[in-house]
């Protein structure tokens, strides 16, 4: 297998994220001071999830069909997560919430819109994942194009996730490994899940950046 990809705990073949990488500058779930968030939904207590869930190819396709229906809640149940925490928030401009050369391409190329989310969700046995999705809306195709080129490639940044002060007490930390980006003309989507709290599957990881992909701009 070539050096840029992995097996996942899943089987399936995987660009290889560097930690020490993409996330050279690691986005943690503070992100830029200046990057606020606005509460959308938030649970408490245990999550809980009804059976059939996990990682699985019928879990992340099922995942997908509600994730572009914009049913975050329903996505995340549909892997075996139940949601307990979304914040969101919308930018007019990009620069200031990026990092990295990915804040560098904004500077000279500003997007025309930027909206955020950051998703929590807990297996109900004692595991959280956190997801950060970020919505890019270039003035030409050619300009997405090229960002997600840019933003793909390891030790280049990112844009920030929204901030939230119980993730942050947690020391969430978006590191690259679980990734997933998806180009829809003008609009880029940039997806990455992260550990919360506890130990949750690396497959389980990969399968929410990847179904979280799939969400339709908020």
């Amino acid at each position: 297998m070539a050096d840029g990809f992995y097996t996942d705990s899943s089987g399936r073949v995987r660009p290889r994220h560097n930690p020490r990488g993409r996330a050279a500058v690691v986005a943690a779930v503070v992100g830029a001071a200046a990057a606020g968030g606005t509460a959308l939904s938030t649970g408490g207590g245990a999550a809980s999830v009804e059976p059939g869930g996990g990682s699985s190819l019928q879990a992340r396709t099922s995942g997908k069909q509600s994730a572009r229906k914009g049913k975050h809640e329903d996505a995340m149940k549909r892997l075996g997560l139940k949601t307990i925490k979304k914040v969101a928030k919308r930018e007019p401009k990009c620069a200031p919430y990026a990092f990295g050369q990915v804040q560098d391409f904004f500077v000279r190329h500003p997007c025309k819109a930027l909206s955020r989310m950051l998703l929590a969700a807990g297996d109900g046995g004692g595991n959280t994942v956190v997801v950060t999705i970020a919505w890019v809306r270039m003035p030409r195709t050619t300009e997405a194009r090229d960002l997600r080129q840019l933003a793909d490639r390891d030790g280049t940044g990112n844009i920030y996730a929204v901030p939230d002060a119980l993730l942050k007490r947690a020391g969430v930390r978006f590191t690259g490994e679980h990734y997933e980006s998806r180009l829809d003309g003008s609009l880029l989507v940039i997806a990455e899940a992260a550990s919360g709290g506890g130990h949750p599957d690396p497959a389980v990881l990969d399968d929410a950046s990847e179904v979280a992909a799939e969400f339709p701009v908020p």
